[in-house]
């Protein structure tokens, strides 16, 4: 879960492009940082604990500047504490070669002691190390540093994206390798750059090359070759991206997930309007992606995700249930690929991803496709591994999200399950055209709806709740139906952010235990919208309010309103559609209460935003 950058460049410095390009990446790991440069034949490293400025405090006097070669990395520790001597780059015996890596050696402590053995003195607890230690011992034995990379790369277990200099190196000053964690490269007329989010290369060009798991990509000024781990050349396609510099910046806001929120109305309109078909009362997908025969072959869908991205997948569930009829399941990507599941003929494994390289995910698809299911994906990158490898494909368009707090991804990822719910029940026959107008004239008009949640009133109506329950004991979310997976990502928010214990419930189950934690320190979200369950959500309320919990309601429900004392008010939509505009005061109320209790909201503590690891 770091981020990884590297810069080859004939006419100027590199420096500035690695510290512009961590600072992009900053949201993949944020303990420490650190960069190393090849100047005037001699390797330079500078690395710091803690957030990238310490880094940039530490390159002050000047001395790496003008380097025309170097490699950056900002660190999510895995091995060791976050420490200077943690802080990636690491170096060989010898000091002329420098590594920084994404991922995890598996075999680490094996290959530790042989090279203690060997007498190399080790100057941190990583895992990193041990390679650039191997590397250094092949050059010295006479290997190009393409072939110690691969040389060294042969005897690690694990999954890793690495990038490496060498003292003395000219005609390859600078190699990466993936297995796993992604890696992007791009070359330019008299430069080229690699890194591990295809952020870090929009300021210097938007056509670039997605490295396969095996490949080792070599870059020189104005030069790409890769090749597979025998040193064979391998084809990668180019792909030019849509995303601008700009994108990614945070324009005047005070915090990215801030900004990020604020987006909503015009992501749902990338996301959902040009897909709709009014006049057939259908969904249309560009590239013929989930068209008629597939989806007819479909009798039950497997949703595969982790975290926010699941609670999307929960939506998804009730929507492709009530509106398709077909059966769905969802799972933790991460307990699916290690509970020997069991896959029924016509299965659809549905991975859901913002960035698609999330290592659980991908395991879990990869493993529902070698036990017969289709694979299709609702991503927002368009050339992640998650997507090359789907069968089906619906991007969300949500743009950069650099808040380690989804908030714009989930949205749009709500919403293409309601594009998918809508195309399969047409395909199936169990939607009829009418039905699915109406519920595409609501999707339309979520856009007006949510730029009224984010009206300066309402959000200061959340503004001021927030303030009252800032210093709440806990909180417990509550919800049921469609609405329930809303509650659990309202808890995951809070907790995410404010370090507040927060729990979503069915509310339902309130009564099979968790009703013994109300007492007046205890702030109660009820989420709830007209429907089916409306007014048993509203007699859990009534509930937790004789118990003398703290109630807190939101959504369209004036039931549940008037009980509950405080509320948010959300504009009435159908039901099928309400988690969508139900999520954004959750977002709200947990940005304001973060802020208010000074936290470091865009990036939370022990988190990173792409999950690359296990």
């Amino acid at each position: 879960m770091c981020g990884i950058v590297g810069a080859v460049r004939r006419e100027e410095g590199v420096l500035g492009a690695l510290i512009e390009g961590l600072r992009v990446l900053e949201y993949r790991g944020y303990d420490s940082s650190g960069v190393a440069v090849i100047k005037d034949g001699r390797m330079l490293v500078r690395k710091k604990e803690g957030r990238l400025e310490n880094l940039e405090a530490a390159l002050q006097d000047g001395a790496l500047e003008g380097a025309s070669i170097g490699i950056g990395h900002t660190r999510w520790a895995t091995h060791g504490e976050p420490s200077d001597r943690n802080a990636h780059p690491h170096q060989g015996r010898s000091g002329r070669v420098a590594l920084i890596h994404n991922g995890i050696f598996e075999n680490y402590l094996e290959l530790r002691e042989e090279l203690l053995a060997d007498g190399v003195e080790f100057l941190s607890e990583t895992d990193t190390e041990i390679v650039a230690h191997l590397i250094d011992r092949e050059m010295a034995q006479g290997l190009s540093l393409p072939d110690a990379v691969r040389a060294a790369l042969r005897r690690v277990q694990g999954h890793y994206a690495v990038a490496v200099i060498a003292e003395d190196e000219p005609e390859t000053p600078l190699v990466c390798a993936r297995q796993g964690p992604p890696l992007v490269v791009a070359a330019t007329p008299n430069a080229a750059y690699l890194a591990s989010d295809v952020l870090g290369l929009l300021p210097h060009t938007n056509k670039v090359v997605y490295l396969e798991d095996g490949d080792v990509a070599v870059l020189g000024a104005g030069t790409l070759q890769v090749t597979d781990f025998a040193g064979q050349k391998v084809e990668r396609e180019e792909h030019q991206i849509d995303w601008k510099p700009g994108d990614s910046g945070l324009g005047g806001w005070p915090h990215y997930m801030l900004k990020e929120i604020h987006e909503q109305p015009d992501v749902l309109a990338r996301t959902t309007l040009e897909r709709m078909d009014l006049d057939k009362g259908d969904v249309v997908i560009e590239g013929g992606q989930f068209g008629n025969e597939a989806m007819r072959a479909v009798q039950r869908i497997q949703v595969l995700a982790c975290g926010t991205a699941l609670h999307a997948g929960m939506i998804g569930r009730y929507l492709i249930e009530g509106l398709a009829r077909v059966p769905v399941d969802v799972d933790f990507a991460s307990e699916f690929r290690y509970r020997n599941p069991v896959l029924t003929a016509g299965t659809m494994a549905l991975a859901i991803s913002q960035s698609g390289e999330t290592a659980d995910t991908l395991a879990a698809t990869r493993l529902a496709k070698e036990l017969g299911a289709q694979v299709a994906c609702i991503c927002n990158s368009a050339g992640s591994t998650q997507v090359r490898e789907a069968d089906e494909v619906l991007l969300t368009h949500a743009g950069p999200e650099i808040g380690v707090a989804s908030t714009k991804a989930f949205t749009a990822q709500v919403a293409a399950c309601v594009l998918l719910a809508i195309r399969l029940g047409r395909a199936k026959g169990t939607l009829s055209a009418d039905r699915a107008r109406e519920l595409l004239h609501g999707l339309r008009n979520l856009r007006e709806q949510i730029e009224h949640l984010l009206s300066e009133p309402v959000r200061e109506h959340i503004r001021s709740l927030a303030k009252q329950h800032a210093r709440a004991k806990g909180f417990f979310f509550l919800g049921r139906g469609v609405n329930f997976p809303v509650a659990l990502e309202g808890a995951l928010k809070l907790k995410e952010i404010s370090y507040m214990h927060a729990e979503g419930y069915a509310a339902g189950e309130m009564k099979h235990g968790p009703i013994a934690l109300i007492d007046p320190g205890m702030t109660i979200v009820a989420v709830n919208a007209p429907g089916v369950v409306a007014d048993k959500v509203r007699s859990n309320i009534e509930q937790v309010k004789s118990r003398g919990g703290v109630a807190l309601s939101v959504g369209s429900h004036q039931g549940s309103h008037k009980i509950a004392g405080q509320c948010i008010e959300v504009p009435e939509t159908d039901e099928w559609l309400s988690p969508i505009l139900n999520s954004i005061p959750l977002q709200l109320l947990s940005y304001y209460i973060a802020d208010l209790r000074g936290c470091d909201i865009d990036k939370p503590r022990n988190l990173a935003k792409s999950v690359t690891v296990e």
